[in-house]
């Protein structure tokens, strides 16, 4: 009886002792587990979600994204860039530097005059046959040289009478010889001056008082007087830059950029501006050249003697003065009297004026 009770108070201890462990076992058993989660870095998972709340959505990403190349997306995004198309765009491509030195410089290098597109007449008269309406052509010239005609001048914004006897029109170059020549132009080779100098878009009919008035100025130092004008101007002059790579300096863009801030987004001069071909334009009429009676230093005409016909019909071979009694060192004393073009034959005419040999000096 009392070892039957005694095993019975054995199992019962047995069964209590194990119950105890039981109950340790289960009480650790977080602490592992939490160990074993903290391997597995869960903390990540919850600061990704923090994050993932926080980013904005996918589809305002790609709003904003699709702003940006937007039209009013873009203006907002690129405050004062300027339009597809425009001057200013094409300005903003142009590069930007001081003025290189004028250090072999010769207007002559440009080949000014010169027949580029081989249609049998010189760059002035193809500029005067575009340029100007009601024209007179000289007879037997295969249609090419211009007697007379109207010019609606665009830098002075007045319309006038153009007449070859009479100096009141020049051929002006948009963006100035010289000016290209420190812009870039010094680096050209031979064949890419005679196409700068002669380029249809670049040239211009114009009042010959404000083509000298202008002289090689850019932009920032000389605009025309016809502020109606000034956009094309300015445009014109930027497409011819950037046509030939040439770079504008501080000044200039500052004085074009101003002045395109007047024009309401002008385009950008694509303008055809290729020239008629001989006998066409605006073409009324052709006639004999006939011209006023030359004066020896004594006062009689110069068709009294042959010596002076033949200089007025050609002048003799030296191409020296046909006038003794005036002469002009260079073309500048020519422009200054007033004189200029001096044609063979004319006071004032030689050979070291006409360096072409077509028979019109300081042209």
């Amino acid at each position: 009886m009392f070892s039957s009770s005694r095993r019975t108070l054995a199992a019962l201890a047995a069964v209590l002792s194990l119950g105890l462990f039981s109950g340790c076992a289960e009480d650790a058993q977080p602490t592992v587990d939490t160990a074993s989660s903290s391997t597995a870095d869960p903390k990540p998972t919850r600061d990704a979600s923090t994050s993932s709340a926080e980013a904005p959505a996918p589809a305002s990403s790609d709003s904003d994204g699709a702003g940006d190349d937007g039209e009013s997306g873009g203006s907002e995004g690129h405050a004062g860039s300027a339009a597809t198309g425009t001057a200013s765009a094409m300005l903003d491509e142009l590069t930007v530097k001081g003025r290189a030195p004028k250090t072999g410089y010769d207007g002559d290098l440009f080949k000014w005059r010169s027949d580029t597109d081989h249609n049998g007449c010189d760059t002035r008269n193809d500029v005067l046959r575009r340029d100007l309406t009601d024209i007179t052509l000289k007879a037997r010239t295969h249609g090419c040289i211009v007697l007379a005609g109207t010019l609606a001048d665009p830098y002075k914004g007045e319309t006038y009478n153009f007449d070859r006897s009479v100096n009141a029109v020049d051929i002006d170059h948009v963006v100035a010889r010289s000016n290209a020549w420190q812009t870039g132009a010094f680096e050209f080779d031979e064949e890419t001056l005679k196409e700068f100098g002669n380029d249809p878009v670049n040239l211009l009919a114009v009042s010959s008082s404000l083509n000298r008035q202008k002289g090689d100025g850019d932009a920032a130092t000389w605009l025309p007087p016809n502020k109606q004008y000034r956009c094309e101007y300015v445009a014109r002059q930027i497409a011819v830059k950037h046509k030939y790579e040439l770079w504008v300096v501080p000044a200039e863009k500052a004085a074009m950029e101003r002045v395109l801030g007047t024009c309401d987004d002008q385009a950008a001069f694509t303008e055809d501006a290729d020239w008629p071909g001989p006998g066409d334009g605006d073409v009324v009429a052709t006639e004999e050249e006939t011209r006023p009676a030359k004066q020896s230093p004594s006062g009689s005409s110069s068709t009294g003697s042959g010596s002076s016909a033949s200089g007025a019909s050609g002048g003799s071979s030296s191409g020296s003065s046909s006038n003794s009694s005036m002469y002009f060192e260079n073309c500048t004393a020519a422009r200054e009297a007033g004189a200029v073009p001096v044609r063979r034959g004319d006071p004032g005419y030689g050979s070291h004026l006409d360096r072409d040999g077509d028979g019109i000096g300081c042209e």
